[in-house]
């Protein structure tokens, strides 16, 4: 019987588990659509289309890459707002990582 109450306990810890790796995958897919979202043709934002066109090709001086930079967090707000999910965490942190990838992608060219 005592068996019977660990192997019990044991497949309801892996239940929760299992039932927490689906909803994390689940927000993660959805993280991944809407990200998506800011580069794909369907999503027309001239913010970030600016944006990135004064990072990608910038003059001389750091400036477009400051200004474009803001257009890019500009355009990812806007999204966000119109989806109504944006928190204040979450812009500085997808500010960061997009001003990351793209300048990575900078170098790369």
């Amino acid at each position: 019987m005592e068996r019977l109450k660990v192997t019990r306990k044991a497949l309801t810890e892996i239940n929760e588990s299992y039932i927490d790796l689906l909803r994390e995958t689940k927000a993660t897919g959805q993280n991944v659509h809407d990200t998506q979202q800011l580069w794909r043709a369907g999503y027309k934002s001239r913010l970030i289309k600016l944006g990135i066109a004064l990072i990608v090709f910038p003059d001389p001086s750091p400036t477009t890459e400051i200004v474009g930079g803001c257009l890019v967090a500009a355009g990812a707000v806007q999204k966000a707002a119109r989806n109504r999910a944006a928190f204040l965490e979450d812009v500085k942190k997808t500010f960061q990582s997009t001003m990351k990838e793209i300048s990575a992608a900078k170098q790369n060219l």
